[in-house]
């Protein structure tokens, strides 16, 4: 079993801790094990992100040191580009332009949906890792789209 690897950043470790709940919710889904890395900035969390390669990261957008749009940017930008889903979560509707200029696959505005946010994490993990297998008698699916969309909060 592989096991599903997510990066959560906030200066926060309460709000990292939100995350994690919100979060975990995916073990069940994916059927397979999640472990979390923490990160108090958005230089932290790049270091940690193109070193590990995460299936995830979700950032809090106020992570110091380099916000998540920073943090998402330099990801996006490597020489060997992070290609893991990236979340952001917002304080104002307003930063949806920052979000998607970032590279982000998906944003939430405060106060988030844990289960939008779960529901939207395992999109992006089962797109990113290619075809469903089939069960017997089956052709192979294909999982969501990993197209950025603005989530139902900034609506």
């Amino acid at each position: 079993m592989r096991g599903v690897k997510v990066l959560l950043v906030s200066p926060d470790a309460e709000a990292r801790d939100l995350f994690r709940i919100a979060v975990g919710s995916i073990e069940r889904r994916l059927g397979e094990p999640v472990s979390f890395q923490d990160a108090a900035d958005g230089e932290q969390a790049a270091r940690i992100g193109l070193r590990e390669r995460p299936d995830a990261v979700v950032a809090d957008e106020i992570a110091s040191r380099a916000g998540a749009f920073a943090m998402a940017r330099d990801l996006r930008g490597a020489v060997d580009p992070y290609r893991g889903a990236i979340v952001i979560v917002l304080e104002r509707k307003h930063d949806v332009g920052l979000a998607r200029w970032s590279g982000a696959d998906a944003w939430f505005v405060r106060p988030v949906d844990p289960f939008q946010l779960a529901d939207r994490l395992v999109e992006l993990i089962q797109a990113s890792r290619g075809p469903l297998p089939a069960q017997p008698g089956q052709r192979p699916r294909t999982p969501a789209t990993t197209q950025p969309r603005t989530q139902r909060e900034i609506a």
